[in-house]
């Protein structure tokens, strides 16, 4: 088979290997700056380019399946010669043995006969990176280990979270080949009590499995995310011992679309409280208005800047604005060559989860202009740093956002609406302080540690317990 990629970023990061360089007759991408190079050995080509090679398939190796399907269409490509990431499993099936399965902790420890009497708990995430469902994910890892449950992290992509479950003395196991498996396949997944997985990317996964084994499935996710997803295989995961739970309405309602019967329970997450209690000292009188994640079209960070630059200088001249987060992005290209001369603008790239930290505790307020976003961890965090918010009303977040006490809403895409609340702010400054009170409140209430373990725990023991019932009456 002689395959055409398209896309080189992370997805093709991700899955070339399922792929032996042989059968890649070249890699496709618009960026033009990626074009005439080579990557792995391989000629990067455009679009136009790659067509005119003899080929069978073409892969997209990425996200934005709905707008490369069209373009590889318009070029001229037959519908039935297109795939998608989604489809990778199918079309490299038989080459599990090409994925490694890297151990890291005390594995043989969490698997020994020394643990008895501890429910032992598998907890699955699509990738170790240190962004919000991971993280998420990682909280409850936390959580379990300090309630005494056995606990392990298993992951399909290795990242800088690894670090972090290790310092907590969690162990940690990279198996590549989750990606194109089912849990059937997966041999070492045996002789535990629940597995917890979570995100949208587990329905393959999940789709053949030991019905006896309560598992807890934990969705976070946009339906940006389903273009990916093989619709039939999803329908078709059996239910039994499945619990399926939700991170606020967004992502109950997107599942839903699908599985129209399903139950859906509610599982927020969990913010660590870090404050210490002191504050950082501000660098301007200016208010600083932050943005923070992957500067892509969901997160909608280019109607923030066309927001931006209707302010008028009056108003700009006393705010300072951070775009914080991954700026390698075509988006993100586009949007630092528009603000090149606007001062008040400074794109931050990609930092850590302590730099995020020392962010928000110089920030004044948080903008979140998504198109889409079930329930962004860093308005969780902008409340635990006492900041209160400019909310999109297409995000999960809005139920917990109250107009005028801890944040101001405004109409998705709406760009006047954008123009107004950031325009208030600056003459509201002296009210923001005790927004963030309010805000502060909400964390404590809603998102701290102690609100999550307990909800936490009580969906744990009910999923085991009723495992055991069924057990007995079998």
């Amino acid at each position: 088979m002689r395959y055409l990629l398209f896309g080189t970023g992370d997805y093709y990061e991700r899955y070339k290997k399922w792929f032996y360089k042989e059968e890649i007759v070249a890699l496709l991408d618009n960026a033009k700056s990626k074009q005439h190079t080579y990557i792995d050995g391989i000629l990067v080509l455009s679009p136009e380019e790659g067509l005119t090679l003899d080929f069978d398939k073409i892969i997209i190796l990425a996200l934005y399946k709905e707008a490369m399907t069209k373009q590889l269409l318009e070029l001229g490509v037959k519908q039935e010669d297109i795939y998608h990431l989604g489809d990778v499993p199918m079309l490299v099936k038989g080459r599990m043995s090409v994925g490694k399965i890297l151990q890291y902790g005390e594995i043989e420890r969490f698997f020994s006969s020394a643990f008895e009497g501890k429910k032992k708990v598998i907890l699955i995430s699509h990738e170790l990176t240190i962004g919000g469902a991971p993280l998420a994910l990682f909280q409850a890892a936390k959580v379990l280990k300090k309630e005494g449950y056995n606990v392990l992290y298993a992951s399909m992509i290795d990242g800088p979270l690894k670090a972090m479950l290790l310092e907590e003395g969690i162990p940690v196991v990279v198996d590549e080949r989750m990606q194109i498996a089912t849990l059937c396949d997966i041999e070492w997944i045996q002789g535990i009590d629940l597995l917890l997985c979570n995100t949208i990317f587990m329905y393959r996964i999940l789709s053949q499995r030991d019905t006896k084994l309560p598992t807890i499935w934990w969705l976070h996710d946009s339906e940006f995310f389903y273009d990916t997803v093989d619709k039939e295989i999803l329908k078709g995961i059996q239910r039994q011992n499945l619990k399926i739970l939700s991170v606020g309405q967004v992502p109950e309602r997107n599942i839903k679309k699908y599985l129209t019967d399903i139950e859906v329970d509610d599982l927020l997450y969990g913010v660590e409280d870090i404050i210490s209690g002191d504050t950082e000292d501000k660098e301007t009188d200016n208010i600083c208005f932050a943005t923070i994640g992957y500067i892509e079209p969901r997160k909608a960070q280019d109607i923030l800047v066309s927001a931006i630059m209707r302010l008028g200088a009056d108003v700009l001249e006393q705010c300072n604005f951070l775009f914080v987060g991954n700026a390698t992005s075509q988006m993100a290209a586009k949007l630092k060559e528009i603000c090149v001369n606007i001062p008040q603008i400074k794109f931050t790239g990609v930092v850590g989860r302590d730099e995020i930290h020392t962010i928000l505790s110089k920030t004044d307020m948080l903008i979140c202009p998504s198109r889409e976003d079930p329930m962004p961890t860093v308005v969780a965090e902008a409340f635990m740093h006492k900041h209160p918010v400019i909310l999109s009303d297409a995000t999960g977040f809005v139920r917990y956002v109250h107009e005028g006490e801890n944040g101001i809403l405004f109409e998705s895409e709406n760009v006047d609406e954008l123009v107004d609340r950031i325009r208030w702010c600056v003459q509201h400054k002296e009210m923001l302080p005790k927004m963030g009170e309010i805000a502060r409140g909400t964390y404590e209430n809603t998102f701290s540690m102690e609100a999550f373990k307990k909800n936490l725990i009580e969906l744990v023991e009910e999923a085991i317990g009723s495992s055991n019932e069924d057990s007995k009456g079998e």
